[in-house]
């Protein structure tokens, strides 16, 4: 991209931004997908042009000035503007779209993304493709931001007026406990207190669920270890480190560890979450609702069927809504 000193850009805004944000140039830059170099450059190109040095760039982390604070507000104005300008462009003729930002959640990185994407590229010949795969808040943020146009994500609840939301599947948490290690079904929760709980982090919202689940049956595990990776956690599961609380999700995206575990029920109060699409209201015309009918049989596919041909139980619980 072409540097433009003495001039306010579209790309300068969005790339100070992204600083603002991850207050990091780094990180801004792998938010961005540009190099370190180029967010910097952009960085001082658009501190030429305001006659103001916006951020802090030895500070630790990166710290807004007065005056960048000042831009800031005045630049999340632009971008929504312009985040508009482009919608209402679409809404004209969506297939003239000629970008589609789309975030997915980790859990369907292998299986269900590159199905969705290959049929969309087909619908939309012209249109280039950004994908964002992380944990649902994340997501969520990015799509406030208004850095993504559509999210297939967990509903964290309190979702705001302007969010066009369309359910998809949902799915229970279950047990995943080494092999053998529960033989008596009448008591369940006695034996796993035997082994540590290997927690999902709290650090992402689906840990946090858990952990406020558990506060409310006044359950209370210790545990040695807080992972934010599925193969770990039932890596060490299969080992005999302990026991888990996980997804079908989850447990599809570690197959590898099946033959290692038992998994079940919880022994408690059951708890499930709902993975649903959304976007901005009435930003893109039926546009999310199509890709929510794209995605449901994909799941049913990929996700349902093969979970429910594993664990019986299931039934009824994992679900398409």
């Amino acid at each position: 991209m072409v540097d433009s000193p003495g001039r306010i850009t579209l790309w300068g805004i969005e790339v100070f931004m992204a600083a603002a944000d991850e207050r990091s140039i780094s990180a801004a830059a792998r938010r961005l997908g540009a190099s370190p170099s180029t967010v910097s450059q952009q960085l001082t190109n658009l501190e030429s042009a305001v006659g103001a040095t916006l951020l802090d760039r030895n500070a630790r982390p990166v710290r807004l000035t007065t005056a960048g604070e000042i831009m800031q507000r005045r630049a999340q104005a632009i971008l929504n503007e312009a985040a508009q300008a482009r919608a209402e462009l679409a809404m004209s003729d969506l297939s003239m779209l000629t970008r589609f930002r789309l975030g997915m959640i980790e859990d369907f990185e292998a299986d269900v993304t590159p199905r969705l994407l290959t049929h969309m590229a087909g619908e939309l010949k012209g249109c280039q493709f950004l994908l964002e795969t992380g944990a649902s808040h994340h997501l969520h943020d990015l799509l406030d931001a208004r850095t993504l146009d559509v999210i297939v994500a967990a509903e964290i609840g309190g979702e705001a007026d302007w969010v066009e939301l369309h359910p998809l599947l949902r799915e229970p948490f279950v047990v995943a406990a080494p092999k053998g290690a529960v033989r008596d079904p009448d008591n369940v929760l006695r034996q796993l207190k035997r082994l540590p709980l290997i927690q999902y982090t709290p650090r992402h919202y689906m840990g946090r669920l858990i952990n406020s689940h558990l506060a409310r049956q006044n359950i209370a595990l210790p545990h040695r270890f807080e992972l934010d990776s599925y193969h770990a956690i039932l890596a060490m599961v299969g080992q005999g480190q302990g026991w888990t609380i996980l997804t079908p999700l989850a447990l599809q995206r570690a197959q590898r560890f099946a033959s290692q575990i038992d998994v079940f029920d919880l022994p408690f109060e059951p708890l499930s979450r709902t993975i649903s699409l959304t976007a901005r209201k009435g930003i893109l015309q039926d546009m999310p609702t199509n890709v929510a009918a794209t995605l449901k049989p994909i799941l049913q596919e990929v996700i349902v069927g093969p979970a429910l041909a594993q664990h019986g139980f299931l039934k009824g619980k994992l679900t398409l809504l």
